[in-house]
């Protein structure tokens, strides 16, 4: 028998980010469904990250704290007919988004990632190997992101713009499709961000409280709790396969 035989896993992230956290659920046994929290919508105003996006060659730095940011960034080049200059050297928050960045961006890779803590302390931890003082770093973020990685670069010296290159929207869906996949059993609810955490919350209000959580990293931990959620496993580390085996763990495989 498999460890997460019989168990029913509810996935919240977007179903094109999904795959890898779902077959990794799927052969430990689990029945996985798929209600996405979180969608990525085009910033208000494109235009600050069209013209950053103009002048890529004039930074030495491009990192990166989502695949989602990844995808904005790759699509701002396309429409603008622009391509990602050699010089410039690209940073991962992690795993999966490194793997998007050598999706995105035929014949790069990342040059620069934490080796654990995929966050943006992680990040600017990495950094600290690299002399920052003067060098040029764009950093696309959500509409919703942290400051983190911005600040810890500049406390290195290093020449900041932070510009908006996606924002973070719930699905008009999200309510009904949460209803109709716990009018069965859910065993296990899985947030991938502090932003599925807010569609979670928004969504279900105080019944939330009452659903066991698995979280991807400490800073959705952290929004979970704070939230008042039923947090019962964490991944570490924060990656599809970290979480398939905190599910395993907790279900007693």
């Amino acid at each position: 028998m498999k460890p997460l035989q019989d168990r029913r896993i509810l996935v919240t992230r977007r179903s094109e980010q999904a795959g890898s956290l779902v077959e990794a659920l799927s052969a430990l046994g689990a029945t996985v469904v798929e209600v996405p929290l979180i969608a990525q919508a085009p910033p208000a105003d494109a235009a600050p990250l069209d013209h950053a996006l103009g002048r890529l060659a004039g930074y030495d730095w491009l990192a990166f704290t989502s695949a989602n940011a990844v995808e904005a960034v790759a699509d701002g080049l396309a429409r603008l007919g622009a391509g990602l200059p050699a010089h410039v050297r690209l940073a991962s928050v992690g795993p999966a988004t490194a793997q998007a960045i050598a999706e995105r961006f035929t014949g790069r890779s990342t040059d620069l990632q934490p080796p654990a803590h995929y966050r943006a302390e992680g990040l600017v931890e990495a950094f600290q190997a690299h002399d920052l003082a003067g060098r040029h770093v764009l950093l696309p973020v959500s509409d919703r992101a942290r400051g983190t990685l911005a600040a810890g670069l500049r406390a290195q010296g290093a020449e900041v713009e932070l510009v908006v290159a996606y924002r973070t929207v719930t699905p008009d869906d999200a309510r009904a499709r949460l209803e109709r996949a716990l009018a069965e059993r859910i065993d296990l609810l899985v947030l991938a961000s502090p932003s599925a955490v807010e569609g979670l919350v928004a969504a279900l209000g105080a019944r939330a409280r009452g659903l066991a959580v698995a979280v991807i990293g400490p800073v959705t931990e952290e929004a979970a709790r704070q939230a008042g959620l039923s947090v019962r496993a964490v991944a570490s580390p924060a990656t599809a396969q970290g979480l398939a085996a905190a599910a395993q763990r907790l279900f007693g495989g």
